[in-house]
């Protein structure tokens, strides 16, 4: 044999007996010192038990519990194994009905095939007291058997909306993620699906032994393969609970919602929306559904983040900013109000007061005949070739302050809102075959304007900030995780910095003026507070009007945003702008003064939920983008 066959003779028997060592390592690695194998295949003889961790807790932003934890238990049960039992016994120390036990048993049995030997839950959410009741009995069910669980608290009842509620994921949810298994919980809607990857935690699992008749024996390997679960991660949120708790107070027997900002920050102080899910009910939220489901008031509705509406009169705003910012209006440029605004074939209603009237007096007393002049000003330009090239440019400007758009903030299920351009009319009236005098409902917040009290506190903020805000949210951190960066960022608007002081003069006036100077939100002043705000009534076609206010406070250095929007309750100044000022007063100063008591115990006791009608919420033209 010549020495090159030689060589690869011997390079063949290196090759080969190299890898009878590999296998032959590796073959010891898993018979004598790796059990993973070893415990997959004696899965017959082996009960794995789910350990479920504790969900993390949701804070406040003081470190109050909005939700935390309380021990409860599921029953399981292994259908493929059940023979009879004593169904009223087992019914009586579970506190369930026959008919419960039926429905379950005639599920297991149309998906046998699918669910096969795999234990499932049979009852959720038993207490320890029914726990330990059965335990007594539970030599009688063997094919039964309970697991530890937590379950959500409430120590505030408020923000049921706010907060959201964990239930069993179904079909749907585990065809859309796979991660999670039957028997889980996810939160749905608020806060609890807003940080479900954060507080849902990790499962762990204990292994058992058992016999031939599925009957446990013992701890496997005295535990030493069992894993623990890892508990979700604790969430501090923006939410200051007495502030959200005093804000469910004022709104009750009411159809609306409140939205708090910090200015400086973005945060979210208080979110209410009413009637709302009372939290009682959210820790059994399946046994209630169809109750709350049918209500006619729509309580699952978070009408803070999903319901656009017309802003009415506060748009003034936003239209005497782009009037300065365009050059067509000044602070001392006058316009005549006799009882309204009129031009050919229109005519806008105002109420009584001084004629004529500059800019921030306009907004004192939110004349109406004001800003028609104003944003036919604005659309007649000569600047611009066409009032419909100056209305996209009013949209833009628009925009600029997060109308039209969704903020993105980290609460779900929010809406864009519409503001409407050239192609909207266009498509009503035909391309050029409408004026400014056409859409002169702009002018006021009417016409096809939505927006959420979302957009109008953050509205607010961005007047409090002189032409910037942040984007509203609702979590501020969660253990040493750090916020999201989008919501450090400075959104500016189109409008220069130096022409908010003028308007912010009228919201100040608005508050501290006289009632018989003609402010419109004279009810609202509180001692040394300086609160800027802006009464709106929006009309609405279903019945009465919309009552609407937004304030900030204090005028320098502002620490709360607040916007309010009550349905079918009549005039912002009556009524949203009560519930604004008692808000900022109580964060501000920690209590009512017994000067405004009075105010206070009127608006708990009011109810307003006779005034509104059984009708479909607004919703606005669909957005070209």
């Amino acid at each position: 044999m010549e020495s090159g066959d030689k060589n690869k003779v011997q390079y063949l028997i290196i090759g080969l007996a190299a890898a009878f060592l590999i296998l032959a390592g590796q073959l010891f690695r898993l018979q004598l010192l790796d059990n993973s194998l070893k415990v997959s295949a004696r899965n017959n003889a082996l009960l794995y038990q789910t350990r479920y961790p504790a969900r993390g807790l949701i804070l406040d932003r003081n470190g109050k519990v909005l939700v935390g934890n309380k021990n409860t238990y599921d029953i399981l049960v292994t259908p493929r194994y059940v023979k009879d039992f004593d169904t009223a016994a087992l019914c009586s120390v579970l506190d369930i009905d026959r008919e419960y036990v039926r429905a379950k048993f005639g599920e297991y049995r149309k998906y046998r095939s699918r669910i096969g030997y795999r234990t499932v839950t049979f009852l959720t959410q038993v207490s320890p007291l029914q726990y330990s009741r059965f335990l007594e009995i539970s030599h009688n069910f063997p094919e039964f058997r309970g697991v530890p669980r937590t379950t959500r608290m409430y120590p505030y009842n408020a923000g049921g909306n706010l907060l959201g509620y964990v239930t069993e994921v179904d079909q749907d949810f585990l065809n859309a993620h796979p991660d999670y298994e039957t028997g889980d919980y996810t939160g749905r809607t608020g806060l609890e699906q807003t940080c479900e990857p954060m507080l849902r935690g990790e499962k762990g699992y204990s292994i058992y032994l058992r016999d031939a008749s599925n009957r446990v024996q013992s701890s496997y390997r005295n535990g030493e393969m069992d894993k623990a679960a890892v508990p979700g991660k604790d969430v501090i949120s923006t939410i200051d609970a007495e502030l959200q708790n005093y804000g469910e107070l004022l709104m009750q027997n009411k159809v609306g919602s409140v939205v708090a900002i910090e200015p400086s920050t973005g945060e979210i102080l208080a979110m209410i929306s009413s009637p709302g899910i009372d939290v009682s009910v959210l820790g059994e939220i399946n046994k209630h559904y169809s109750r709350i489901a049918s209500d006619p008031f729509k309580p699952m509705f978070n009408r803070a983040v999903m319901s656009p509406q017309p802003p009415g009169s506060v748009f003034k705003l936003v239209n005497a900013l782009i009037g300065l910012q365009e050059g067509v209006t000044g602070p001392r440029t006058l316009y005549p109000c006799h009882n309204g605004y009129s031009a050919p074939g229109i005519h806008v209603g105002c109420h009584s007061h001084s004629s004529p009237v500059n800019l921030d007096e306009a907004i004192m007393t939110s004349c109406n005949s004001y800003f028609c002049y104003l944003f036919r000003s604005i659309l007649e330009n000569p600047d611009y070739s066409s009032e419909a090239e100056a209305l996209d440019h009013w949209r833009d400007y628009a925009r600029s302050f997060g109308f039209g758009t969704r903020l993105g903030s980290d609460f779900p299920s929010e809406a864009a809102g519409f503001v409407p351009d050239a192609g909207t009319y266009d498509r009503v009236y035909g391309k050029g075959g409408w004026k400014a005098l056409s859409v002169i409902s702009l002018s006021i917040g009417q016409g096809e304007l939505g927006c959420t009290p979302l957009h109008l506190a953050n509205l607010t903020a961005t007047i409090a900030n002189r032409g910037w805000y942040r984007i509203p949210h609702i979590v501020r951190d969660h253990n040493n995780d750090s916020l999201n960066a989008k919501f450090r960022e400075k959104h500016y608007t189109m409008v220069d910095t130096r022409h908010f002081e003028t308007v912010i003069k009228g919201m100040y006036l608005a508050v501290n003026s006289p009632a018989s100077q003609g402010a419109t939100a004279a009810i609202a002043a509180v001692d040394s507070l300086d609160i800027c705000g802006k009464t709106g009534t929006a009309q609405n076609p279903h019945g009465d009007e919309h009552a609407v206010f937004v304030c900030f406070a204090p005028r320098e250095s502002p620490r709360i945003a607040v916007a309010v929007y009550l349905e079918n309750a009549g005039y912002g100044g009556t009524w949203a702008a009560p519930v604004a000022s008692l808000l900022v007063e109580k964060y501000l100063k920690g209590s009512i003064s017994e000067n405004r008591k009075w105010l206070e115990d009127k608006m708990i006791n009011t109810s307003l939920l006779h005034k509104v009608p059984a009708s479909p919420q607004y919703v606005p033209p669909k957005n070209d983008d």
